[in-house]
């Protein structure tokens, strides 16, 4: 192996029940380095990280530090051989001093020597920048000093590979280059640096190289300056250039009507720091946003349905101005949401499929007005066999249930509550194809009664057969809107890259 190599990760398999998360996966860290390693949602980028710092047992594959095979357990064993992980969530103690966090867990003393500890901190944090003191409590530090504090722990650990797994999600501009500054400084010291992030405007200003996953395989490594952001967009959607022109768009219906407005959103925002969109859906309309994971299009989403707090903005509702702070404000005005994750804020495990159903409604008709076991049973026999949902009875926990089938009950969920505005966020994710496809046919389906229907999906041929318009994100700001012979493949992947002559 080269002098300059740190860390090589050589034919690295993990496998789960019924999933291959990983296939023969290759990495290398060379000294000094920062590395981008990127790829969509189940890439198995977490997987491979785990791997490394000893989370996971790999079932096959070996691991090299410097040249030495590692047999990595657990993460102790990763953090002895200088492998240290800062994660997009702060995992230090807010109740403790800077220094105590940075020094916490370490030695085996009875009595600590605190101004030794403080004056060891106060030069850890002097010669790395970072602007904090040791004796301030950590939660009285903005979110990108305690970022900076928990790298700085690191630094006292000899730390020769440093993992930052989405570190800028939640900083501002100025939060994030102070932050590159950091990494810059371990840089220029030696430390190999893995970053693990979605935006792409940040992968070309700080990275010396990349590596791509998809679907648990590697598809490359490549040095920065020579891979242009459209083709590293390709690798990760999993689309080559030249195969662009072979999707046919089908059934889409069509948005230039003179049909009514049935949202309209100004200068919106929220918490969860998307910045300020322009936004309307006409009746019958299926638009979309479409962008890579991280890109905004969850989030603003969320804030159209109040899911997440909205901090300003006008919102038009069937051409009256509206308030919509809350899900309930959302759902009053005939707006429905089916969120991205369906195991976190879809279902409701331990519920049966027909109090899964009639949750939403329930909702809106008051909790002290409960519909009777017959009207739920009505309900739910009506749609389950609208959606085609497979389940042995209504009282079936929807647990038990396929994850396509689980998709369809929180569809009926809404369905039921006759919205005029269906947001659906990735509603075929991890369903078996002829699901999707299904799914897909009743989208164009409602759109063509009459519903607006907002529709996100990874896969970009689903947006091109279900939607007429796509609005097109990246790092969390609206950069394009795409309609018509505009929307192609190539077109969208060169609007979310920035620009096919936009390499670097």
């Amino acid at each position: 192996m080269q002098n300059d190599i740190i860390l090589s990760m050589r034919n690295i398999t993990k496998a789960f029940p019924g999933v291959l998360a990983l296939s023969g996966v290759d990495f290398t860290l060379r000294r000094g380095e920062i590395h981008a390693l990127m790829g969509e949602n189940g890439a198995g980028k977490s997987t491979l990280i785990k791997v490394l710092t000893g989370v996971y047992p790999k079932d096959a594959g070996q691991i090299y530090i410097n040249d030495d095979a590692a047999g990595i357990k657990s993460p102790k064993e990763a953090q002895r051989l200088g492998i240290a992980t800062v994660y997009q969530e702060i995992t230090l103690c807010p109740n403790l001093t800077v220094a105590e966090n940075m020094f916490m867990g370490r030695g085996k003393y009875k009595f600590v020597n605190w101004n030794k500890t403080k004056r060891k901190a106060r030069r850890i944090l002097d010669s790395l920048d970072i602007p904090a003191n040791p004796s301030q409590q950590l939660a009285n530090c903005s979110l990108a000093v305690q970022q900076m504090v928990a790298i700085a722990r690191t630094v006292d650990m000899d730390c020769k590979v440093l993992i930052l797994d989405e570190p800028t999600s939640s900083l501002d501009e100025q939060e994030v280059e102070k932050l590159f500054r950091l990494m810059n400084e371990l840089k220029s010291r030696g430390v190999g640096i893995i970053f693990v992030t979605h935006f792409l405007e940040q992968v070309y200003k700080v990275c010396d190289r990349i590596t791509v996953l998809r679907n648990g395989e590697l598809v490359g490594e490549y040095e920065t300056r020579e891979l242009p952001r459209l083709s590293l967009v390709s690798k990760m959607m999993g689309k080559e250039l030249d195969d662009l022109s072979s999707l046919k768009k089908n059934d889409v219906v069509s948005t230039e009507n003179d049909a009514p407005v049935v949202y309209q959103a100004e200068s919106l925002s929220s918490v969860a720091g998307v910045k300020p969109f322009d936004f309307q859906i006409k009746k019958g309309e299926v638009n979309g946003f479409t962008g890579l994971l991280g890109s905004g299009r969850s989030e603003s989403v969320r804030a159209i349905f109040g899911a997440d707090k909205v901090t300003g903005g006008k919102i038009t509702v069937h051409g009256k101005r509206a308030k919509i702070t809350a899900p309930k404000d959302a759902m009053k005005h005939g707006i429905g949401y089916l969120p991205e994750d369906r195991k976190r804020d879809g279902i409701v495990a331990d519920l049966s499929v027909r109090e899964n159903i009639i949750l939403a409604l329930q909702v809106l008709n008051g909790f002290f007005k409960p519909f009777t076991k017959a009207q739920q049973r009505r309900f739910a026999d009506e749609y389950i066999k609208l959606l085609g949902v497979k389940t042995a009875s209504v009282d079936t926990p929807i647990k038990s249930l396929s994850g396509g089938n689980q998709q369809k009950v929180i569809l009926a969920r809404w369905l039921l509550t006759h919205p005029k505005y269906l947001i659906l966020d990735e509603p075929t994710r991890g369903i078996d194809v002829g699901t999707k496809a299904e799914i897909q046919r009743i989208v164009l389906k409602l759109a063509s009664e009459g519903m607006s229907i907002t529709f996100i999906s990874s896969e970009i041929e689903e947006m091109l057969r279900t939607c007429s318009r796509l609005i097109v994100m990246r790092d969390r700001s609206i950069v394009g809107e795409l309609r018509g012979s505009d929307m192609t493949q190539d077109r969208i992947m060169a609007t979310i890259a920035g620009g096919a002559s936009d390499n670097a």
